[in-house]
C-alpha cells in the first residue's frame, strides 16, 4: 500500500492543476484518473469542448509550467465582449478600458488538461495512476484510505476534482443543493466567412441567449478545410433553448443545422459552414459543503455554474490557487497542513466567491428570459445607459470586467 501527502481523484483540468499547484509545495501526490488525454496532433479537428480562460487563470497556467504549451498548439485570444438583447442597447467591453491586452483565451479543454499532464510527468513527486478508477474511500484519525480498482493507496489529504457527478462526493456522503434550468445548450463549431477572432459575443433572445466564442486559426488548413485560400475564421457557437428544441435541432443534418443557426442568430456572425455538434443540460449545483474531514471537493465536483458567462473552469482553478495558498501559509506558519482545521479555511476563501459567481449567473440569466415587456425595457435601457453615460461606464462596468477576469 502506498502513502502519499495528497490523493487526486479526477485527472481533468482542475485536478491536474491541483496536482500540480501542490506538489510545487513540496508534497508527494499521487494523481488518479480513469483515461489520459489524447495526444496532440495539428491535424486534429477542433473539440466542442472549449472554456474560455480568464486572466487570472493564464496565470496560474503559466505559474504550473503548462501555458506556453497551449499557445504552441491552439489558443484564441479575444480582447472585446459583446452584448445585447435589442440592437440599440448593444455594450462592448474591451481590455483597452482595463489596461489589459485581452481578456482572455478560448483554448479547447483537451488540451489544457494535455499540457497540464505533460507537466505532471515531468514531476517526481507526482505519480499517476491511469487507467484506473476509485472503488471505496474510508478515513482515520491520520490518513484516508483510497480503495482503487487495481491498488490501494493511502494519503493525508484527498481531492475530489472528479466532476459534476462525483463518486467521491457521494462515498463521504456531502449532499447537493440543485436545480434544473429546464434547459439545455447546444455547442456547434463552424468554419466562419467573416474574420472576428478577437470579439466574443452574446445575444439574449426570449427563448434563451446565443453565443459566439472565437477559436484558433491555427486550425484553418486542418482537415475540414480543402481550400487553401480560405478566409474567415472558425468560431464555437452556443445555442440555449428549451430541451425538445435542441433535441430536434441535433436530429438535424449539418446543412439543415446550418439553415436554422442563419435564421437565429443575429447578421453579424455571417456565413458559416457547420463542422460539428453537440449538447447538454444546464443544471446548477452547489454541495452542501466542500469538506468532510480530510477530503475536499474542487472544481465541479463542489459547484457547477450556467454556462453564460464561461466562469465553469476558472471558478476551479481559482479554487486550486485558494488551496495552494492556505497549504502553503500553514507551512510557511509551522502548522500541520493537513490538519481538519488549516483545510476548512480553504471552503472559506472559496464558498462566497462561487456562490456569488452562481447566483449573479442565475440573475442575469432569469433577468433576461423574463417575458414582461416592461422588464424587457427595464434591461435593455439599463444596458443602454451602462454603455453611455461615463461615470457608470467607468465605475460599475469597468470593475465588472475586472472582476470576471479574475484581476
Amino acid at each position: 500500500m502506498k502513502h502519499y501527502d495528497c490523493i487526486v481523484i479526477g485527472g481533468g483540468m482542475v485536478g491536474a492543476a491541483s496536482a500540480l499547484a501542490l506538489a510545487q509545495l513540496g508534497l508527494t501526490v499521487a494523481i488518479v484518473e480513469q483515461q489520459a488525454p489524447q495526444v496532440f496532433d495539428k491535424e486534429q479537428a477542433l473539440d466542442l469542448r472549449v472554456s474560455a480562460i480568464s486572466l487570472a487563470s493564464q496565470y496560474l497556467l503559466e505559474q504550473l509550467g503548462a501555458w506556453s504549451q497551449v499557445i504552441k498548439w491552439r489558443a484564441c485570444p479575444y480582447k472585446r465582449l459583446g452584448v445585447w438583447e435589442q440592437e440599440y442597447a448593444y455594450n462592448e467591453f474591451n481590455a483597452d478600458d482595463i489596461n489589459q491586452s485581452h481578456l482572455g483565451h478560448i483554448v479547447e479543454n483537451r488540451l489544457l488538461q494535455l499540457s497540464l499532464w505533460q507537466q505532471i510527468q515531468l514531476q517526481s513527486n507526482i505519480e499517476s495512476f491511469c487507467p484506473e478508477s476509485l472503488v471505496a474511500i474510508t478515513q482515520d484519525e491520520d490518513q484516508v484510505r483510497v480503495a482503487l480498482a487495481g491498488s490501494h493507496l493511502t494519503g493525508k489529504l484527498v481531492l475530489a476534482a472528479d466532476g459534476a457527478s462525483s463518486k467521491v462526493r457521494e462515498l463521504v456522503n456531502i449532499g447537493v443543493t440543485s436545480w434544473d434550468y429546464q434547459q439545455s445548450a447546444m455547442l456547434i463549431n463552424v468554419k466562419t466567412e467573416c474574420p472576428q477572432q478577437d470579439i466574443t459575443w452574446q445575444q439574449f433572445l426570449p427563448t434563451g441567449p446565443v453565443a459566439f466564442l472565437p477559436l484558433s486559426d491555427i486550425a484553418e488548413r486542418g482537415p475540414h478545410d480543402t481550400n487553401q485560400n480560405a478566409s474567415g475564421g472558425y468560431a464555437s457557437l452556443v445555442w440555449y433553448h428549451q430541451r425538445a428544441e435542441i433535441k430536434r435541432l441535433s436530429a438535424l443534418s449539418k446543412p439543415k443545422l446550418q439553415q436554422e443557426i442563419l435564421t437565429a442568430f443575429p447578421r453579424r456572425l455571417g456565413k458559416i459552414t457547420v463542422i460539428d455538434k453537440g449538447a447538454f443540460p444546464l443544471t446548477r449545483r452547489h454541495a452542501n459543503t466542500y469538506q468532510k474531514k480530510r477530503v475536499l471537493l474542487l472544481g465541479d465536483a463542489a459547484h457547477t455554474i450556467n454556462p453564460m458567462a464561461g466562469q465553469g473552469v476558472n471558478l476551479g482553478f481559482k479554487d486550486v490557487k485558494a488551496l495552494q495558498t492556505v497549504i502553503a501559509n500553514a507551512i510557511a506558519n509551522g502548522e500541520d497542513w493537513h490538519d481538519e482545521i488549516v483545510l476548512a479555511r480553504y471552503e472559506t476563501m472559496r464558498r462566497k466567491d462561487n456562490l456569488l459567481m452562481q447566483s449573479t449567473m442565475d440573475t442575469l440569466y432569469h433577468a433576461f428570459s423574463h417575458p414582461s415587456p416592461l422588464i424587457k425595457s427595464m434591461r435593455n435601457a439599463s444596458l443602454f445607459a451602462l454603455n453611455k453615460i461615463p461615470v457608470l461606464n467607468s465605475v460599475i462596468k469597468n470593475k465588472a470586467l475586472s472582476y470576471a477576469c479574475g484581476i
